[in-house]
């Protein structure tokens, strides 16, 4: 696909499809360019869902030409003025274009004297007085609703659809449907494309998600994709996916060292570049001091390393650092990123997109994620977050990226085995207590492709890290 240079243009050519942009580039990406021109379109999900917000950004990312503006209709949901009144909240408002490139008309008035039958000569009405690129209908199921007639309303939309590709234009019906009614109401027959958008109530606080159900004639990303709703509307999380691998893929043979005093001895020379591995313990074993040790070491080796934390804000991890007798300060200079989020509000899809392209944006070579453990109590999907792992650790070994992660484990709870697949290597750390002193212990699980020790060590945290006997 070829998209434009000109990055204000609204719309897209692909060579056989011209693109509608929906002003979020995210958006854009998953529909696979934008919506197609000259399409109808329904965006459905339940009230409060975003479905308003999801329209009204695309008509003002499109507000661009008042011989061909962009119209929103409003039926029986909620009166215009409403509508505008919160509409003005956010910062893609645009009072200029009202009136103009953006026009806001309501149905409301015809629909409660006439019923649907009010639709077609509405429609013909501002078809003919203002030529619209693109009309919103807000809410089209209660047009839907005030039907008595399925055969009715199947021709009513024949008539509607008739009209809207004869006058060349990209119409979006919003409605606050749900998936039962995809194989029964006649719209979806005559509908080019779909786009649900869901809630999800998760402990204290809600998920979003949109899905593309159709988008006749063109590719999209299938799944799942997270959204919040910001001032600027919807900020979309694209479902991240592994990478294509080149055919003349080669695999990394030199190998990363981890700075740890013993332990790349135990691997013969340290953990191969671009690997994932997997470092379990119970609290108190050392794991985030096996994290920050690695990470300091590949700044010093020249590479950009990212430490991911959920638990220790910025100041604690500046006094870790400290601990292991390093400066921070110095340390970001020359390449550090660090990244703190609580995990109390943790959105797990969010979290590893927004990861994903810092890695990619900063040329980070080194990551350490700790702890896996606190993106697994943020989700209620463990498999989606399992998948999103495996993605995001094949996007590692094609970018030569690699990647430490910790796991909290009790004395009963090992990591679960469906992570720890995805790992080149497992390191075990355990804290040995009895009466008269307490005794840490490393032994390695596996390394893939690697001649290691498998015995178990003695491993003493001191003034400059880890030290393994």
């Amino acid at each position: 696909m070829v998209r434009s240079a000109d990055e204000n243009k609204t719309e897209i050519d692909d060579g056989a499809l011209t693109r509608i942009k929906t002003g979020n580039p995210q958006l854009d990406d998953i529909l696979g360019g934008g919506f197609p021109a000259n399409s109808i379109n329904i965006v459905m999900g339940e009230p409060g869902s975003g479905k308003t917000i999801l329209a009204e950004r695309l008509m003002f990312a499109n507000a661009t030409d008042n011989e061909r503006p962009v119209l929103f209709i409003s039926t029986l949901s909620e009166p215009l003025e409403k509508v505008v009144r919160y509409l003005q909240q956010f910062t893609f408002y645009d009072e200029s274009v009202l009136a103009g490139a953006v026009i806001y008309d309501s149905l409301g008035t015809e629909l409660a004297e006439h019923g649907p039958d009010a639709l077609i000569p509405k429609l013909k009405e501002v078809i003919e007085a203002y030529s619209p690129k693109i009309i919103v209908i807000d809410s089209f199921k209660a047009i839907h609703d005030l039907t008595t007639s399925m055969p009715d309303m199947r021709r009513m939309l024949y008539e509607v659809s008739g009209i809207l590709s004869a006058y060349e234009t990209t119409a979006f019906l919003v409605g606050e449907y749900s998936e039962d009614q995809i194989p029964i109401f006649p719209e979806f027959a005559v509908a080019d494309g779909m786009v649900a958008l869901a809630r999800k109530k998760y402990g204290s606080r809600d998920e979003r998600y949109l899905r593309i159900l159709k988008l006749r004639g063109s590719s999209y990303a299938e799944g799942l994709h997270a959204f919040r709703i910001s001032d600027d509307g919807l900020e979309v999380f694209p479902r991240l996916v592994s990478p294509q691998y080149a055919v003349g893929y080669e695999r990394k043979t030199d190998r990363a060292t981890t700075g740890i005093d013993g332990f790349d001895v135990l691997l013969n020379g340290g953990l191969w570049r671009g690997s994932t591995t997997i470092v379990e313990g119970a609290t108190g074993t050392g794991k985030t001091t096996f994290g920050l040790q690695f990470a300091a070491n590949g700044v010093r080796d020249g590479e950009a390393s990212l430490y991911i934390n959920f638990q220790e804000n910025p100041t604690q991890l500046a006094r870790a650092f400290e601990n292991l007798g390093a400066d921070l300060d110095e340390l970001q200079q020359r390449g550090l990123h660090l990244f703190y989020h609580s995990a109390v509000e943790l959105q797990v899809d969010s979290i590893l997109v927004e990861l994903f392209h810092i890695i990619r944006d900063k040329k980070i070579k080194r990551v350490v994620i700790d702890a896996v453990g606190d993106l697994m109590s943020a989700t209620n999907d463990i498999e989606r977050l399992r998948s999103y792992l495996y993605a995001l650790v094949q996007h590692f070994v094609v970018g030569g990226v690699t990647s430490i992660l910790t796991y909290e484990t009790s004395s009963i709870v090992s990591v679960d085995a469906r992570f720890s697949a995805i790992a080149d290597t497992v390191v075990k750390l355990d804290l040995n207590v009895d009466e008269e002193k307490s005794r840490r212990t490393i032994r390695i699980i596996k390394a893939r492709g690697l001649a290691h020790d498998l015995a178990m060590h003695e491993m003493h945290i001191t003034g400059d890290g880890i030290k393994i006997t």
